[in-house]
This record gives C-alpha cells, sequence and structure tokens, in this order.
C-alpha cells in the first residue's frame, strides 16, 4: 500500500461510525462495565450456590472466579456464571489463597464455606483488600469473633454477615414494633432453634478422591485432621453436628438469636446470664440479657423455619419463614405494615434485599445492616449457650470484658485450636 492509499483508508474509517453496544455505555438498564463490582465467591455449595444466583440478578455485578474444593461444585458455578454473561471467562480456583493472590481485580467476595472456614476465610479476604458477603454462622468461637471485627476495622473492609431475614418486610416489621414500643416493654424474646448436638467423635476412613476432585485438606481447612468419609459431604447436616467442624445450637440460632438481639437494641453485646434447662436438647434454655430481657429457645412453636417471637407489656409478635404476614396479638397492630416498613427503609435508607444492602454500602461504605460486630455478639451468645449445654451448668457472661464470670473451664472455650496455617 503507497502513502495515497493509506491515507484515503484512514479517512475512510475515521468517517465510518463507531458502533459501541448499550451495555458497554451503560445503556438501556444496562451497568457500564466501570461502574460494576467485581466479585468472587468463595464455597459455592448448596447455599453458596443460592447466594450466587441471587447476586447474578443484580445488574452492577461481575463475577470473575470461583473457589471451591470440590470440582463439580465449581465446575457447575463457572456454567452458571457464564451462561449469564455469554461468555467463559469466569477462572475457576481450587485454593482460596490462589484466588486472593492473584485476582486483584476483585472488590468483593461472597463467602459461603463450611462453618469451620468463614472467619478464617473473611479475615484472608479483608486483609487481601476485599469486602466480604459472609454466610453464618460468622464465627466458630468468641475469638474467631474478636479477630473478625478487628480486622474489618483495621483493614477497613466492608462486611455484612448473611442474616439475610434482617433485611425482609416481614422480619423488619416485627423488629420494629418491638423496637417502637408498639409491643409495650419487651420482656421476652423467643428463638427456633434445632436439636443440641455436638458429637466429639468422627466417621471411620474412606479412601479418599483424587485432589483435583475434592481436597480434603483443604475442606478440613482449620479443622483438626480427621479421614475422609463420603457422607461429610451429604450437606451440612452431615457434618453440621460434628463438634469439630460445627457449631451446636449457633447452626442455627445463628439466625435467630441474631434477629432477637436486633429487636431488643442488643446488637452490640451479649446476654449475660445462661440456665442449663436440665435436658440435651437446648428447648426451653434461657439465656437474660443484662436489660431484663429473656431470650429463650423453642425446637417447635413456629409454622415454618427460623422464626422468632416478641413478647412485651401490650402484645406479640411472632414470624418464621413462609408467612404470609407475621402473627401478632391484635389484628390493629398490622393495620399498619406498609407505614411501618415503609419508615423503616425511608429512616435507614436500607433496602429490602440483604445482599443489595451489601453492594450498596461497597459503594457508600457505610456499616451495613449485619455488619461483624452483630455477627460476632450475636454468635457470642450462641457460643455461650453452647458452653453451658456442653458443661450442664448455669454460666455468667461479662459482655464488656467479654470473658466468663468465675469459670477458668468456660472461658477456656472462647477459642479452639486451629490448625496451621489457618490462624486468626
Amino acid at each position: 500500500m503507497d502513502r495515497r492509499d493509506f491515507l484515503k483508508r484512514a479517512a475512510a474509517v475515521a468517517a465510518a461510525p463507531y458502533v459501541v453496544s448499550p451495555s458497554a455505555l451503560g445503556k438501556d438498564g444496562a451497568t457500564a462495565p466501570s461502574n460494576r463490582i467485581v466479585m468472587g465467591a468463595i464455597g459455592v455449595g448448596g447455599r453458596g450456590g443460592s447466594d450466587l444466583n441471587w447476586l447474578l440478578q443484580e445488574s452492577d455485578v461481575h463475577f470473575v472466579a470461583i473457589c471451591d474444593v470440590r470440582k463439580d461444585r465449581r465446575d457447575a458455578a463457572k456454567k452458571r456464571v457464564d451462561t449469564r454473561y455469554g461468555n467463559t471467562d469466569c477462572v475457576t480456583y481450587r485454593d482460596l489463597r490462589d484466588l486472593l493472590a492473584e485476582r486483584t481485580d476483585v472488590e468483593a467476595l461472597l463467602i459461603a464455606t463450611g462453618d469451620r472456614w468463614h472467619a478464617p476465610a473473611a479475615i484472608m479476604a479483608m486483609k487481601a483488600g476485599k469486602d466480604v458477603y459472609c454466610e453464618k454462622p460468622g464465627t466458630m468461637t468468641i475469638a474467631e469473633g474478636q479477630a473478625l471485627v478487628a480486622a474489618a476495622k483495621r483493614f477497613g473492609r466492608i462486611f455484612q454477615t448473611g442474616t439475610q431475614r434482617r433485611s425482609e418486610a416481614n422480619f423488619v416489621f416485627a423488629d420494629e414494633l418491638a423496637l417502637t414500643g408498639r409491643l409495650g416493654k419487651v420482656h421476652t424474646v423467643r428463638a427456633h432453634t434445632l436439636k443440641f448436638e455436638m458429637r466429639r467423635d468422627h466417621l471411620p476412613a474412606e479412601p479418599e478422591p483424587p485432589r483435583d476432585e475434592l481436597d480434603w485438606d483443604l475442606w478440613l481447612g482449620p479443622a483438626p485432621v480427621r479421614p475422609y468419609n463420603k457422607a461429610y459431604l451429604g450437606g451440612c447436616g452431615a457434618w453440621l453436628n460434628f463438634y469439630d467442624f460445627g457449631t451446636g445450637v449457633a447452626g442455627w440460632c445463628s439466625h435467630t438469636i441474631a434477629q432477637c438481639q436486633g429487636a431488643i437494641d442488643a446488637d452490640g453485646t451479649s446476654a449475660v446470664q445462661y440456665e442449663y434447662p436440665n435436658n440435651d436438647t437446648a428447648e426451653g434454655f434461657t439465656a437474660t440479657y443484662a436489660n431484663g430481657v429473656k431470650l429463650v429457645l423453642h425446637i417447635g412453636t413456629w409454622r415454618g423455619s427460623c422464626g422468632v417471637r416478641y413478647e412485651g407489656t401490650e402484645g406479640w409478635v411472632s414470624i418464621a419463614d413462609g408467612y404470609s404476614q407475621p402473627d401478632v396479638s391484635s389484628p390493629a397492630l398490622l393495620a399498619d405494615f406498609r407505614r411501618i416498613v415503609d419508615a423503616y427503609k425511608a429512616r435507614t435508607g436500607r433496602p429490602m434485599n440483604h445482599v443489595r444492602d451489601f453492594l450498596d454500602c461497597t459503594r457508600s461504605r457505610r456499616p451495613t445492616r449485619s455488619p461483624p460486630e452483630v455477627a460476632h455478639r450475636s454468635m457470642s451468645t450462641c457460643h455461650a449457650i453452647n458452653a453451658s449445654m456442653l458443661l450442664r451448668r448455669n454460666l455468667k457472661y461479662d459482655p464488656v470484658k467479654e470473658e466468663f464470670v468465675g469459670d477458668d473451664e468456660a472461658n477456656r472455650m472462647r477459642t479452639r485450636a486451629l490448625r496451621e496455617p489457618w490462624s486468626v
């Protein structure tokens, strides 16, 4: 091509229209790539898969990385992400350390691993400069909760614990009835729990699958070394009741006690007295807060899961998953349902969508609806209940010093030994 031809072609290209897709410009309701929150996920099994699908619905999120110790899960999650975006760009990882080291473009992480991994993975992610949406229960011990709060503060990260009912209209309405005095003086809150069980044994050894299919050492993570058994992989219920991997009442009460503490304005504290119920199930377990409000655990009572009930001098409200509307002591309490929820939204600026609240807070940098302090303080109550059940006696707890009063054995239970190199 001589100089004259080159200049003619260059002029033609310059005159031609340059077409940019509407999505690239953020038109037609799409979010421009420069305004999207780049995310990754660690742990994409049952609950993690649900959270991933939830987040993929948000137009200003773009997932680029998936990590899971199980190949079938990470491959399935990658397929969902690639289908959502119409490409094959999502990268998979077996080891979370590789994701954290390589993906400097990732701004925020979904963490939905097994309980034993929640706090260590979240702390590692925040140290790497990532904001974190982490499933409950947020911690395995009181000491982990202290470390979680300290890490978020030290590294300036946004953290949301996955207590999604704190962002659902029915539960928000119930909380507001308690907080605004419509129930009179609240004296008792009741929380749904499962039967208490913390097994100290472990399942017999079976041949381990290939490491790429399942990295058993990474599955164990901070937990003690235990032999592989495929039964552990049958959903959280398969490992939840083993002390090495689960959190006793906290496995379920991480949902409901966080809700109850928010409803009595106790997000920044924990119960102070714990009364052993003289049974092995935790039915009727009673804990009392410094303001005199009693928390009582029940296995039944509700028509759905994760139920709470708040009782005051002038009425009560009860709500659980699957209720079309809360149960109340008087129909008059429901008359202002929409106005109360709308007033809450206007006052707080919170959406009725827990992951949306997290995403909004990653932009504004204000604390989320369920920040690390909520995860820590509600879980401290759960862990103290576990200690009382395991020791089979009443306990007193000082939430300021964060220690049990006059009980060395209980105080030793505020922490667990974590397997190297996963210390927090």
